[in-house]
């Protein structure tokens, strides 16, 4: 075999994929990332918040936290059942704090408790107050000086084409705290517009791995071993379909390089793939360019099918809300778009606080036939093609329930990430206030998180059960340590940051 060029550690992806690089060159190593985008960062660049779920993390017990880690392995356990190895969640519970202790023994890093309400609240052992959550401290872009131009978004600059900030915040901090660090280590390559197309094997180990950069190829020799991390494959709509993924490749929140090219160099030397129908769920605001982007912190508005009625509780955690979605439309009742109906008590703009991609101007919905306004419900459901007398009763049944104080029909407002963007009050708003509006909601994701088995190191493993020496995955290249749910926020990096980390270990720790 002719190698190109050679290194100790391969990293694939430059999200949470980064502490594994990190973790090679701190511990003495050589090591090269290939990212196949133009900026660093993936998909966790994109998230507001760079949370990462690790109960009982240093940053918490300095915070006071008396959260235990036996709790949260309980509610865990209880919420993800038996879809993933036991073994394997105990590894994401208990091994979490000791990345984040290894992280903040180096001063590039820095974090702190963001207080986010677990997605489960009647699981045992749900932590309500939201004390299983940290967040990066954010960076200012000088800090990092021109790689702050390389880092990924935010969603704005790459969708809207606005200039990014000159604060690094959320996930871009958390990339941006792994540049700075990567650059004091000599020994550490980066290298962007490189796709990992392939992997060499010998004798049943992984030896490297075959980049494209600008349409010509190159093998590079990895002695330790090779780190998947490079995305899920949300934007390649042939592979949604063959595995069955809900939804189009357009209304992903993941970037465009996001095409599964890892998964295939794995699947085709015999890596089990596990979870491929799944993603992280949520709904979307639909945009004037076509798009459902993923939105949140809805403070009033109802949600209707095509008969005007409600089918989901509209304040739920996002991934259990669009599996809600999946539901309804795989039973028939919905149909894409849906619909938000709201009044004016805040004006024609929809009652959506964190569209992440930003709104534009209100013309331009309606321009696009996506907003709609009219005087009475019956006028507004014959616009939007909905059944006005489904309309009609379902606005005043949920007034009534407003009035009560509560939801029987959907538990809007029961659990505590339910009231997380209402102060603690009740989400629960009339809707009563002339003119009425309707806004054109579908279905969005974070990207999929289906992808290679693993065991509790994060290498790879065959269908029989065995490792593929040399090969190590996380991240959305990794199948789910949660599995066919959305425990907490923070879960998806939390368990990237993790991963990448025990794989390097592991693969120092070899012969």
């Amino acid at each position: 075999m002719h190698w190109d060029s050679e290194t100790d550690v391969l990293v694939a992806g430059s999200g949470g994929a980064l502490c594994g690089a990190y973790t090679a060159a701190r511990e003495g190593v050589r090591v090269t990332v290939v990212e196949a985008g133009d900026t660093f960062g993936g998909t966790t660049a994109y998230s507001g918040g760079g949370g990462m779920w690790f109960p009982a993390n240093p940053v918490l017990r300095r915070a006071g936290t008396d959260d235990t880690i036996e709790h949260a392995l309980e509610y865990f356990h209880a919420v993800v059942g038996d879809r993933t190895p036991h073994e394997l969640r105990e590894t994401y519970v208990r091994r979490g704090t000791d990345v984040v202790e290894y992280l903040e023994s180096d001063d590039a890093f820095e974090f702190q408790m963001y207080p986010w309400p677990d997605y489960f609240g009647a699981a045992p052992h749900a932590r309500l107050d939201g004390q299983r959550h940290i967040i990066p401290v954010p960076l200012p872009a000088e800090t990092l000086g021109d790689l702050a131009e390389r880092v990924r978004g935010p969603l704005d600059t790459d969708r809207l084409g606005t200039p990014p900030p000159d604060l690094l915040i959320g996930g871009r901090a958390l990339i941006g705290r792994f540049l700075l660090a990567l650059t004091r280590f000599p020994r550490a390559r980066l290298h962007l517009d490189t796709t990992l197309v392939e992997l060499i094997v010998d004798d049943g180990a992984v030896l490297g791995a075959v980049v494209e950069h600008n349409g010509s190829r190159r093998a590079i020799r990895a002695r330790r071993g090779v780190l998947l991390g490079a995305g899920g494959f949300e934007h390649n709509q042939a592979m949604r379909d063959a595995h069955g993924v809900p939804g189009r490749s357009r209304d992903t929140m993941g970037p465009n390089t996001n095409q599964g090219a890892a998964h295939r160099a794995a699947e085709s030397i015999g890596a089990d793939l596990d979870l491929m129908d799944q993603a992280w769920w949520s709904p979307g605001l639909i945009h004037p360019d076509g798009r459902a982007a993923f939105a949140l912190w809805f403070t009033g508005g109802i949600f209707v099918n095509q008969d005007g009625r409600r089918f989901v509780n509209e304040s739920a955690p996002y991934d259990r809300l669009g599996r809600e979605i999946i539901r309804s439309i795989g039973d028939g009742a919905t149909s894409l778009p849906f619909w938000m109906i709201y009044d004016d008590r805040d004006g024609a703009v929809p009652p959506v606080k964190a569209p992440n991609v930003s709104m534009v101007e209100a013309r331009e919905y309606a321009a696009a036939g996506l907003w709609h306004t009219a005087d009475t419900l019956g006028e507004l459901a014959e616009i939007i093609g909905v059944d006005p007398d489904g309309l009609a009763d379902t606005v005043a049944r949920y007034n009534s329930m407003v009035a009560a104080g509560a939801d029987p029909e959907f538990g809007r407002g029961d659990e505590a990430y339910d009231r997380a963007f209402s102060g603690g009050e009740s989400p629960l708003v009339p809707i009563d206030q002339p003119p009425f509006h309707a806004a054109a909601f579908g279905l969005s994701d974070l990207g999929t998180k289906g992808g290679l088995r693993t065991d509790t190191a994060a290498a790879v493993l065959t269908a029989d059960g065995e490792r593929i020496r040399g090969l190590y995955a996380s991240g959305n290249t990794m199948a789910a340590v949660s599995g066919t749910t959305y425990p907490g926020g923070g879960n998806p990096i939390g368990a990237s940051v993790l991963f990448s980390h025990l794989a390097v270990l592991d693969m120092l720790a070899q012969p």
